[in-house]
């Protein structure tokens, strides 16, 4: 075993038999490299990444390609969802050094005495293949180069320094005016880019990209009630969600979603499942049952909840990071089926529904077995089978239950157990807004429950932990971290109220204010003031894979700020999106969540507070929240909570129920009749 056995993270831990003499990111392998003057080989990954676990098992556990990495390089494994920190640096300097984006697996080879890429790339083959080289050939390469070409490292290395300091966000104009116009542009953008056949945005491969479809249904109900509805917006949104729940990218039988497509039409997905995908979806699916009252989306948010409690959640209550994509040295072999199969598991009117509905009777789609996509409307199978669509449904739902049973038996994909912080805060809020859409307040007790494994197990002495594998915990929380599990308490606090996630709240977003926020020109850095000094800090304001931390924190503190009456939030959310104002007017559809909370901070910022017995204060909430409203927030607090920060304390129960609307700092009478709540709610749109 190398030294990568004493660490838990499983990505980590898969290399521990590697012959590479590995070492984990530390002082340790960094010293190691400056005394020896060997340059360093960092290799990026997750546990899940198919074309990682292709490249460890080509090069990485080959014994003769270890020779070289480890008689020529300090050979270091990271864990990109550890150390999301230093992928970010190391993705931004691929790009910088390449030309083009980056990747998983990224290889990226290092100066031993300031850590600066002189070379950087994704995956390399065993063998030269499409014009890349061999790997040990460029092992070679580019360690000779390191040794003979000194003058021209460093002129490299502060050229790449500089660009990555030029890349920083500018300080914003004193004059800027915050305004709706780069609103407007982000629906420009994000239509021109718009798949009008198959839905998504651009062409193959295709991801989800739930924050600016989530960005397009805010912008539809904007417009709801004027003259002039932009229904072309709630179309883009609906039309892209049902390609995918109908498509391969939805798991037809367990629920959730895969990572992406690699097709137009989201047939054949990369077989991955991201707790961070599955959480936004699940969200964006519950909200568009909502708007439409379409109910394959009800079901797809349903089964989606489902999926996440049945095979991602801890025992302690914290969810769990992926699904590989693998399982029995495969892609996908866990999710393919073949007509016989089917056939033999189901009885034979389930099997003449599920036979049609897949078209089991085509063509395999995937390596000469079927992955299972929807290739008719309810409506079109009603016809060729002549069923009822009652009758249909209940064949194909008892049919798929009894493949999803059989489906259980095999095995399993692998399923990286680490509970990140961050994207425990993406699937909290998705669980939160799905309780009440779906009417599922189990719901909400679970995304409670993983807000409290965070409180007891990655929150200690004031500081808020990334990740926790193995009973440990590990790794001073980003701004990620703190602004997702801010925004997801806030959410989780409209459907289940607990003043102990109030105080948790204030206390995340006061860290943000104290650590991470850049007090002269705005926003907030991605690492902490007490941070590990790495090569320079980035202040991230566009959306990713995951939203931008500086969005989803300006639209938490914003809202924060306006629900406990307390400017300093306001302000901060404020001063973000002046920073971010340059870049959003620039490039609007690559910062969908920003311009999200700027329409929060620019619109009337209601807060409806309703006191009264538990139960019924409740029933109150869940009757004025079935009408899609995402920047209305609804508390319910019950007439007996206690401890309740100021601003919440004044708006005091009465002898019966009663709710109070504020907008901005201005708060109503207390309303006493539901029916009266509702229309003046009615009236504010």
């Amino acid at each position: 075993m190398n030294r990568l056995a004493s660490e838990t993270s499983p990505y980590l831990l898969q290399h521990k038999d590697n012959p590479v003499d590995w070492y984990p990111w530390g002082e340790e392998a960094l010293e190691l490299a400056r005394k020896e003057n060997k340059p360093i080989l960092l290799s990026i990954g997750y546990s899940a990444c198919h074309w990682c676990h292709v490249m460890a098992h080509e090069s990485f556990e080959d014994t003769p390609t270890a020779e070289v990495m480890n008689r020529l390089y300090v050979n270091i494994k990271l864990d990109r969802e550890e150390r999301p920190d230093l992928d970010k640096i190391f993705q931004t300097s691929h790009q910088l050094l390449t030309q083009r984006g980056g990747g998983w697996p990224l290889t990226v080879f290092l100066n031993p005495h300031n850590q600066i890429p002189y070379f950087a790339g994704t995956y390399f083959p065993k063998q030269p293949m499409q014009g890349m080289p061999a790997f040990t050939e460029l092992l070679v390469q580019l360690a000779q180069y390191y040794e003979t070409h000194q003058d021209e490292l460093e002129k490299q290395s502060d050229a790449l320094l500089n660009a990555l300091n030029s890349i920083q966000p500018k300080a914003p104009d004193a004059d800027v005016s915050l305004d709706t116009k780069v609103l407007s542009g982000a629906r420009i953008q994000l239509s021109e880019n718009f798949d009008k056949e198959w839905g998504g945005f651009g062409n193959a491969p295709k991801f989800p990209h739930p924050t600016n479809l989530e960005r397009l249904l805010r912008h539809w109900r904007k417009t709801a009630n004027s003259s002039e509805p932009d229904v072309d917006a709630l179309f883009m949104t609906a039309l892209t969600v049902s390609r995918m729940i109908n498509g391969g990218v939805y798991d037809q039988l367990g629920g959730g979603f895969f990572r992406y497509a690699v097709d137009r039409e989201w047939q054949i997905p990369h077989f991955e499942k991201m707790l961070y995908d599955n959480g936004p979806m699940l969200m964006l699916t519950a909200q568009l049952w909502q708007a439409s009252g379409d109910d394959s989306f009800r079901r797809a948010a349903s089964a989606t909840a489902d999926w996440v409690l049945r095979e991602m959640q801890s025992p302690e209550g914290g969810f769990y990071s992926t699904l590989d994509a693998d399982s029995g040295g495969e892609e996908g072999l866990y999710y393919l089926w073949t007509p016989d199969e089917a056939k033999e598991l189901t009885d034979s009117y389930e099997y003449t529904a599920i036979e049609q509905l897949y078209a089991l009777h085509s063509p395999a789609n995937f390596e000469g077995k079927w992955h299972l996509t929807n290739r008719l409307s309810l409506d079109e199978l009603m016809e060729q089978t002549g069923y009822t669509k009652s009758k249909l449904q209940s064949l194909l739902d008892s049919g798929q239950s009894k493949l999803l049973k059989a489906r259980e038996l095999r095995e399993r994909p692998g399923r990286d157990e680490k509970i990140l912080t961050s994207w425990n805060g993406l699937m909290i809020k998705g669980l939160a807004i799905a309780s009440g859409a779906l009417q599922r307040p189990e719901l909400a007790n679970a995304a409670a429950g993983a807000v409290d494994f965070i409180r007891s197990t990655l929150f200690k002495d004031g500081v808020l932990y990334a990740s926790h594998t193995s009973g440990q915990t590990k790794f001073n929380g980003y701004l990620d971290d703190y602004a997702f599990t801010l925004d997801a308490v806030v959410e989780l606090l409209q459907y289940r109220w607990d003043t102990g996630h109030v105080q948790f709240a204030v206390t995340l977003a006061d860290t943000l204010l104290n650590q991470f926020e850049d007090k002269q020109n705005g926003g907030f850095f991605y690492t902490a003031n007490e941070h590990e000094q790495l090569l320079y800090r980035p202040k991230p304001f566009s959306d990713e894979a995951t939203p931008a931390g500086n969005g989803i924190a300006a639209l938490a503190l914003n809202r924060l700020g306006y629900l406990l009456g307390d400017t300093r939030y306001i302000t901060a959310a404020e001063n973000t999106l002046r920073a971010a104002w340059e870049e959003m007017n620039e490039f609007p559809h690559g910062h969908a969540s920003l311009i999200t909370a700027l329409d929060e901070f620019l619109g009337n910022n209601e807060v409806i507070i309703i006191r009264g017995a538990a139960n019924e204060a409740g029933d109150w909430a869940a009757a004025i929240r079935q009408v899609y409203t995402p920047d209305r927030l609804i508390f319910a607090i019950p007439a007996d909570a206690a401890d309740l920060p100021e601003a919440l304390a004044t708006k005091s129960p009465a002898a019966t129920t009663v709710a109070y609307i504020c907008e901005g700092m201005s708060c109503s009478e207390p309303v006493a009749e539901l029916k009266a709540l509702a229309a003046r709610l009615s009236e504010n749109g």
